[in-house]
This record gives C-alpha cells, sequence and structure tokens, in this order.
C-alpha cells in the first residue's frame, strides 16, 4: 500500500510539474519576415534588440530572440501555422489568407500594420497608356500570379477597368518572376516582359532608365494609401505569452518611434542586415518618402478583404476591420 501510495505521490507531482511548465512563458520568441523595407520595425527590433530591453524592463528576465528572413509568403505561412516560428512579418493579402482559413482553431490575427507603401506597374512599351492598351503581345511580370499583393491590385484595377466581374481579364499576361529577375527582363528589352508590377526599391531603379514609365500604383486599387504589410500572431501563442506578447508590442511601438526620429539610423541598420548595395542617401529617401508608412493603423485593409470575398479568394468577410487585429490597435483610426 505504502508502495502504490508512494507512486501515486510521484506521479501527481510529475502532473503537477508538466502543467506548470506547460503554464511558463516561452524564454525564447522566433520572428521571420519576408524581404525589404515593408518590415523595416523588424530590422531595427533585431538589431536594437528591443524585444530583449523591453522584457527586461517589464521584470520578464531574459528572452532570447531568434530572426529569420523568408522570401515567400507560403514559407511564412507554413512556419507560423506549424509553430516554427511564432510571429511574423508578411504582405496583406498571405495574412487574409491565414485569417480565413485558422478561423475556430489557431485563429491567426494581426497585432498591427507594419507599412503602407505603393507598388508601381512600370512599362516599356510606349503604346501602352493605360491597362486598357495591354495585347497578347505583352507580358507582365510580378511576385507569385492571383496570390501577391501585385497580383490583388491587378485585379482590383481589372475590375475597375473593363467592369464588374472582369478583374482576371488581366491574368493571362502574368507571368510569376522575383522582383530582381522582373527587373533585368524588363530592362533588357530582351524577352517578352514589356511591363512590371514591383515594389521599392526596384521600381524607382527602374525609373531611372530611359524608356521606363509608370503607369499606375497600387494605390490607385484603393483609391489611396493601402497597407502593404502586417504582423500577424497565433492567438494560441498569444494566449500562452501574453508577456512575451505585451514585449512585442512595446517593442514595436518604440522601433516605429526611432524609424520616424531616426531614419538614416534605420537605413543603415536595413542595409547591413540586408547586405544591400543601395546607397544609405537612396533608402533615407524611400523611408522619409511620404507615400510611405510606418503607422500601426491598417489602411483599406477591409476594401481589400472585401474584394477577395467577392471573387471567392476568402470564404468570409468581418464585420468590422477590428475582427482581422488584437485588441491594442482596436482605437486606432484604422479602415
Amino acid at each position: 500500500m505504502h508502495g502504490m501510495r508512494r507512486r501515486l505521490l510521484i506521479g501527481l507531482f510529475a502532473s503537477l510539474g508538466l502543467a506548470g511548465a506547460a503554464a511558463a512563458e516561452a524564454n525564447q520568441i522566433r520572428f521571420a519576415r519576408q524581404l525589404g523595407l515593408g518590415y523595416l520595425q523588424f530590422y531595427v527590433m533585431q538589431d536594437r534588440q528591443l524585444v530583449e530591453k523591453r522584457a527586461r524592463e517589464m521584470g520578464l528576465g531574459r528572452i532570447a530572440t531568434e530572426w529569420a528572413g523568408l522570401g515567400t509568403p507560403t514559407a511564412l505561412t507554413d512556419a507560423l501555422l506549424t509553430g516554427s516560428v511564432d510571429v511574423v512579418g508578411l504582405g496583406l493579402p498571405g495574412f487574409l489568407t491565414m485569417w480565413d482559413k485558422t478561423r475556430g482553431n489557431l485563429n491567426v490575427k494581426s497585432m498591427a500594420a507594419l507599412n503602407r507603401q505603393p507598388a508601381y506597374l512600370n512599362t516599356r512599351n510606349p503604346n501602352v497608356k493605360s491597362v486598357r492598351d495591354f495585347t497578347d503581345g505583352d507580358r507582365i511580370a510580378l511576385p507569385a500570379p492571383k496570390v501577391s499583393v501585385q497580383a490583388i491590385m491587378l485585379q482590383m484595377i481589372a475590375e475597375k477597368t473593363f467592369g464588374p466581374g472582369r478583374y482576371d481579364a488581366l491574368d493571362r499576361l502574368t507571368v510569376g518572376m522575383s522582383h530582381p529577375d522582373g527587373t533585368v527582363a524588363l530592362l533588357s528589352g530582351k524577352l517578352e516582359i514589356t511591363a512590371h508590377f514591383t515594389s521599392a526599391p526596384f521600381q524607382y531603379q527602374q525609373l531611372d532608365h530611359p524608356g521606363i514609365r509608370k503607369l499606375l500604383s497600387s494605390y490607385d486599387a484603393t483609391d489611396g494609401p493601402n497597407t502593404f504589410s502586417v504582423i500577424a500572431i497565433t492567438s494560441r501563442w498569444r494566449d500562452a505569452n501574453p508577456n512575451g506578447y505585451k514585449a512585442v508590442w512595446s517593442a514595436l511601438n518604440e522601433a516605429n518611434q526611432f524609424i520616424k526620429e531616426n531614419p538614416r539610423e534605420a537605413a543603415q541598420i536595413f542595409a547591413r542586415i540586408e547586405r544591400t548595395n543601395l546607397s544609405i542617401d537612396f533608402i533615407e529617401k524611400l523611408i522619409t518618402d511620404p507615400e510611405f508608412s510606418y503607422a500601426p493603423a491598417p489602411e483599406n485593409v477591409m476594401k481589400i478583404h472585401g474584394f477577395m470575398h467577392r471573387v471567392g479568394t476568402l470564404r468570409t468577410m468581418p464585420g468590422a476591420w477590428q475582427d482581422l487585429f488584437f485588441p491594442d490597435v482596436h482605437g486606432l483610426q484604422g479602415n
């Protein structure tokens, strides 16, 4: 009997120990982001160790961070949903798709908007004055047909141009290419690529070349600026790590303030981590461009979600933009 009681007590203590371990917050937070200035806060948070700093100030002890740059929304989605990473920065359409598909289980939501920045559709075809002028002889390079930010913006512009239901009128002309490869193809003039829907810095580098001109901006799709990238987190991770979440939120706000007050140093941080050949002057010019913003309030997110829902890409339409975001930003002037 005594032996049985002893085994039961040992089992009880072991169970309590496991429960305590499960309740404890993680002492490491793993971040992943897409590449580019749309994720500048992640670069600043990494370089200045802002999450670690905020965790210490909150009395959380030592929290370690890991940082990874991944090239595609698909890779980031897979990493977040499999639990390989905890916090991701990715383009808006990729986030909206995750929100839609994880409702009722992982419940992915956004902590805040990261960035707004325009994507330009540039062309070298002198006969193309609007998207109406594209013919079967033209090809439009963009990151990923039908799913990338640029692809969604092109569909929205096509429907505005050709009429209701004609959102896919230009899809047959699109070709999936990375930003660098698309730029080379457009500038060389040797391939069938006559237009490129890209982003900073590539769009501005292209416009420095004779014969390349801007046809339109992604802002034309939403009749004003729209959110380019967001932070996404599963509700499960947030619930299990409320203090870690607060440390990330606090670090994000400090990064936003740092970018606003120190754009040149932010440019230097970006260049150093990304190992880019772009000049610091050029990067700083983009960061301070009035068309760019690193404010956390979402812009025209519901308009983009509404379009993706209407054409069948997303199943569920939220009642308000706040449904997509955690409460921290609900009081901001978003839309």
